[in-house]
């Protein structure tokens, strides 16, 4: 039962006046289900008005004061405490059914909070980064390659550099379609795994000169890292890594901090190189003339695991174009000597 539905018939004298300039006159009240109709004493309705919309002028206080609406035009005076009673617990039963206006500026604020607070934490970041990524002039991109090199190089050893080596590296670079500007740099430590950076920078260890017979493995490599370059953008992977304040500060100042690249570079050599498929990687060597049973068996000396690369190798049957001569071939492999 509703508080509505509490008083199906109750009924007093009033008094009541139909607007301000009107005489107040003896009335009957009765209250039926969420309604009060008032008559005159013969019974001629002359009000009719819904419980819900009922407001009390002067709450606590005797005669009581009701109105239909809030500039008291039209009045009712009443004595009888049952029928005030009624109108008050119908009136706060609907004020406790009615939205409660700071309720809802509260649960709209939360809700207003929530969706800045998930566009902030899992939407502005990627739009920022992508952004960036988009704007960062090559100048720029080239700085911060040069810069997380010297970082990786504190890592993983220095840049080998011989005499007449940098020439045969960026003809190399030039023969392998695919590879954007900067070059192949081979470092003197122990790099895990082949790396690209920023800037068009393919970074080698020193095993992929000095301990094949041919150049073939070191333009596998390279070739295999110019793909995932294609694929991910080395800068939009390392903002993504070093988080939106490095790169909201790249986009405003053109600069990533020494920090931020010193921790980059530990990650980055930690990190497993992404997958490429078979199917591009034989595209690749054959579009670029590069045999791929070199680069499969010093991924597996077995060929197990790279059966696909050695059977699908383009020039299985038929000689490839040397990459280089012997000559420079015998420069580069002492190129960390």
């Amino acid at each position: 039962m509703t508080a509505l539905d509490a008083y199906e018939k109750l009924e007093c004298l009033g008094t009541w006046r139909r607007d301000r300039r009107a005489q107040r006159r003896d009335v009957a009240v009765s209250i039926g289900n969420a309604s009060l109709v008032i008559s005159d004493l013969n019974d001629t309705a002359l009000a009719h008005w819904s419980l819900a919309a009922v407001n009390r002028l002067n709450p606590g206080e005797r005669p009581a004061l009701f109105s239909p609406d809030q500039e008291a035009g039209e009045l009712l005076e009443l004595d009888e405490e049952l029928i005030i009673d009624a109108i008050e617990q119908v009136r706060r039963a609907v004020r406790r059914q009615r939205p409660q206006p700071g309720r809802v500026r509260l649960l709209s604020f939360v809700a207003i909070t929530a969706a800045v607070l998930i566009f902030s934490v899992f939407l502005l970041p990627g739009i920022l980064r992508q952004h960036t990524v988009r704007v960062v002039p090559e100048v720029t991109r080239a700085a911060i390659g040069e810069t997380l090199l010297r970082k990786v190089e504190a890592l993983a050893g220095s840049e080998c550099r011989s005499p007449g080596t940098q020439p045969v590296l960026a003809a190399m670079r030039d023969r392998l379609t695919g590879l954007d500007r900067g070059r192949i740099i081979i470092l003197s430590g122990d790099l895990r795994t082949p790396q690209h950076l920023p800037g068009g920078l393919i970074v080698l260890n020193r095993y992929v000169v000095e301990d094949h017979d041919g150049p073939e493995v070191l333009a596998g490599h390279a070739l295999a890292e110019g793909l995932r370059a294609r694929d991910r953008d080395p800068l939009d992977r390392l903002l993504q890594e070093v988080g939106a304040w490095p790169t909201l500060r790249l986009l405003t100042t053109g600069e990533v901090s020494d920090a931020t690249l010193e921790s980059y570079a530990e990650t980055l050599l930690a990190s497993r190189p992404a997958p490429l498929s078979d199917e591009r990687l034989l595209a690749t060597f054959e579009a670029t003339g590069v045999p791929a049973t070199p680069y499969a068996l010093a991924q597996d000396e077995t060929g197990t695991t790279t059966l696909p690369l050695i059977e699908g190798d383009p020039f299985r049957d038929r000689l490839a174009e040397p990459l280089m001569s012997d000559a420079d071939w015998i420069r580069l492999q002492g190129i960390c000597s």
